[in-house]
């Protein structure tokens, strides 16, 4: 007897200029199950979500609810027709209150006139008691970190009462308590029914959560089986058509002398408290620490992105001030950034155009004009360097998937030659084969004797790729480890020494 299915996506197809993205893909989603779809980045996943969502319109196929076929014109038609997405790219009011984000479009009113507060403070309080999330329904976004931002996307999704929510790279911003509460939350969804579609680049937690599994490749399907026959060689077989035995290449750098010396900075209106530590040529110093312990504000204190309360930063045992991203650029600093769809990318402008931003003084020819040649040759060394995955130069970046978007950034930092580069959470959204090559890239230029700070929330990437790794808790250093001769358990002690 066949299993009832909920959603059936048919022989979707979707093309871009350039570019087929969907060709013939097929999906089924069984009631009270979760069906993990994985593939490299823009093998198609996001894309063939927002065509069931209704951000795309697809150009070919057929997409059945409950056996009824539907074909959504918009998120708000798919909202109200009982299908949720969680975006990897959080997408909120960021000058609004929490309680402003999750009834934005749907503001409960008095009279059909007067939108009430008394009610959504009281909608908002009741779904976060019944989800056990902890944030203040008042408080303005931007005020709270992405993992907690992540979270009021979650609970919103889950508050329009979903038959099919869709999760993309969910846990990408969250703590390991967080993953675990966001698990204890879809186990709830299930009970009731919920077919959740998870978009994950993480293999455990892929194996561990799944009832179905579909791989995608270069926008077609692969396979579709149940996740418990699967192994993480088949699944990564599977993706990238290939075996991948390592997940982290070969280390071959070698430390040499102490080139940035950092001693007591602060950071003015942030958690930063004391952040002391030295970097030596060729050397690759990871940051580890739970979430709010101060990781990422230490690189924008280094970048000048924040200002600077007091403390030192000393390159090659001359001080430097780094007040401002255009001085710490000028001193051969460059830094990656967590979001990079806030903060690091400009979605309307070209490949080529995010590629050269932070270098435009070198094309330029005679103080007047830029060199399109010039441009167009750095561009599509970084296109080449960095695999990425793009019709054109002249394709808008936001049209790229998350992973091949982080590669154009990482490309731009690379044109400027920096001596000191600072990565935070560089892989984030990333898949395993596009990993590989960007911890190997990681590798070349220690050993051309760049130093290299890696912010991470994945503990066996530290473990991986670093020499040593500096761990924060409270805003300050709780200590320090050698990366060859340290667990996991020794780093999640330290995290927790000042909390």
């Amino acid at each position: 007897m066949d299993q009832p299915v909920l959603l059936e996506m048919k022989n979707i197809t979707k093309e871009f200029p350039g570019v087929k993205a969907l060709d013939g893909v097929s999906l089924k989603v069984r009631p009270g199950t979760v069906h993990a779809l994985m593939g490299e980045n823009g093998a198609g996943k996001s894309t063939l979500m927002k065509c069931l969502f209704g951000i795309y319109q697809k150009d070919g196929g057929q997409i059945f609810l409950e056996g009824k076929e539907i074909n959504f014109k918009s998120s708000k038609e798919a909202l109200e027709n009982g299908v949720a997405m969680v975006h990897q790219e959080l997408n909120q009011a960021l000058t609004r209150t929490v309680k402003d984000n999750l009834w934005l479009g749907r503001y409960p009113k008095v009279g059909g006139i007067m939108v009430s507060e008394s009610i959504m403070a009281r909608e908002t309080k009741k779904l976060f008691e019944q989800l056990n999330v902890e944030v203040n329904p008042s408080a303005v976004m931007s005020t709270l970190p992405v993992s907690k931002r992540q979270m009021v996307e979650i609970a919103k999704a889950v508050s329009y009462n979903s038959k099919i929510i869709v999760f993309d790279e969910p846990t990408s911003s969250l703590t390991e308590a967080e993953v675990e509460h966001l698990f204890r939350i879809i186990d709830m969804l299930k009970s009731k029914g919920c077919g959740i579609i998870y978009i994950s680049h993480k293999m455990d937690e892929i194996l561990r959560i799944s009832d179905d599994l579909t791989v995608m490749r270069d926008g077609t399907w692969v396979a579709t089986r149940p996740a418990k026959e699967m192994t993480m060689n088949e699944i990564i077989k599977l993706m990238v058509g290939r075996e991948l035995t390592n997940r982290f290449p070969p280390k071959t750098n070698k430390p040499g002398e102490v080139i940035l010396d950092v001693q007591h900075i602060t950071g003015k209106y942030t958690r930063l408290k004391d952040g002391t530590f030295q970097l030596r040529k060729g050397e690759i110093l990871g940051f580890a620490g739970l979430d709010g312990s101060g990781r990422t504000e230490v690189l924008e204190n280094l970048f000048g992105v924040m200002t600077r309360e007091g403390g030192t930063i000393t390159l090659h045992g001359r001080e430097i001030k780094n007040r401002n991203p255009r001085e710490s650029i000028k001193n051969g600093f460059a830094l990656l950034t967590e979001e990079r769809r806030a903060t690091g990318i400009f979605g309307i402008r070209s490949i080529r155009e995010n590629t050269v931003i932070s270098n435009l003084k070198d094309y330029l020819m005679g103080g007047i004009c830029l060199s399109e040649k010039k441009m167009k040759a750095d561009t599509d060394w970084a296109i080449q360097a960095m695999h990425i995955k793009t019709p054109t130069q002249e394709t808008a970046i936001r049209s790229l998937s998350g992973g091949n978007q982080q590669k154009v950034i990482i490309g731009r930092w690379l044109l400027t030659k920096p001596e000191i580069l600072l990565l935070d959470e560089p892989t984030r959204g990333i898949d395993v084969g596009a990993k590989y090559e960007i911890y190997q890239l990681i590798i070349d230029l220690a050993n051309e004797g760049k130093g290299v700070i890696v912010v991470s929330s994945e503990m066996p990437e530290l473990l991986g790729i670093c020499d040593r790794i500096v761990v924060m808790s409270g805003g300050q250093v709780a200590g320090e480890v050698d990366a060859k001769n340290t667990s996991q358990e020794e780093i999640l002690t330290l995290a927790a020494k000042y909390v």
